[in-house]
């Protein structure tokens, strides 16, 4: 499991491993049944806090993305299939909506903008 911190976002630390783990999860990267590290593997890899991990696995916990069982550890839950598509949808409209957003900025209208992924989504079949 690949987790980057960045020291100069303004998301705390708790969010930005949470946010990369289920990335992990909704891109199959990690599949159901998958142990994450303990807590205290994790503080240490990434050089952060317990506390700092141990939030960002309550918040998975909470959001379904990680079951913990009692003395074993944390495991990537198992997903609803349409839920994970949704998931999933959700993501790339995000990062859609981040597109159209500085495509305005840089004043490209919505046909070029719709050139552009036409393009991009052709160049990658």
């Amino acid at each position: 499991m690949k987790i980057i911190i960045s020291n100069s976002s303004p998301d705390p630390i708790y969010e930005q491993v949470t946010r990369q783990i289920k990335g992990q999860i909704i891109s199959g990267d990690l599949k159901e049944g998958d142990p994450l590290p303990s807590i205290r593997k994790l503080a240490q890899d990434l050089q952060i806090s317990v506390i700092t991990t141990k939030r960002a696995y309550e918040e998975l916990h909470k959001e379904g993305f990680v079951d913990a069982v009692e003395g074993k550890g944390s495991f990537v839950a198992m997903q609803n299939k349409e839920l994970l598509r949704e998931k999933k949808m959700k993501l790339v409209e995000e990062k859609m909506i981040e597109a159209v957003e500085e495509a305005r900025l840089l004043g490209i209208t919505l046909a070029e903008l719709r050139e552009m992924l036409t393009l991009l989504f052709k160049e990658r079949d």
